[in-house]
């Protein structure tokens, strides 16, 4: 079974779509600046689940963001979760830059 990731910019979402189909099989919907993007929500189909789709989804779209030098946010808990157990991705998550204190 092919996976095929593709970013959508025009939807805001990277989809998923198995071999080389016309139905999504899942998506990760994001939020894009010019310095970070924000994993807020993956969904996979249900005929999907297990066989590596959101897998699949979460490391295109970290390889892309790596490319781009953009830092992560992982807001989206299957990402937050993924990055967890995959250490070799934890350097592009966000780290808040703010000294304020109360």
């Amino acid at each position: 079974m092919a996976i095929d990731v593709r970013d959508v910019p025009e939807t805001k979402r990277y989809e998923a779509r198995i071999d080389g189909g016309t139905e999504v099989a899942g998506f990760a919907a994001y939020m894009r600046t010019t310095e970070l993007i924000a994993f807020l929500h993956t969904e996979v189909t249900p005929e999907h689940e297990g066989k590596g789709v959101g897998s699949a989804l979460a490391r295109t779209a970290l390889d892309e963001a790596r490319t781009a030098n953009l830092r992560v946010l992982a807001t989206c808990p299957f990402f937050a979760q993924w990055i967890a157990r995959h250490p070799d991705y934890q350097d592009l998550l966000y780290q808040s830059r703010s000294r304020v204190s109360d």
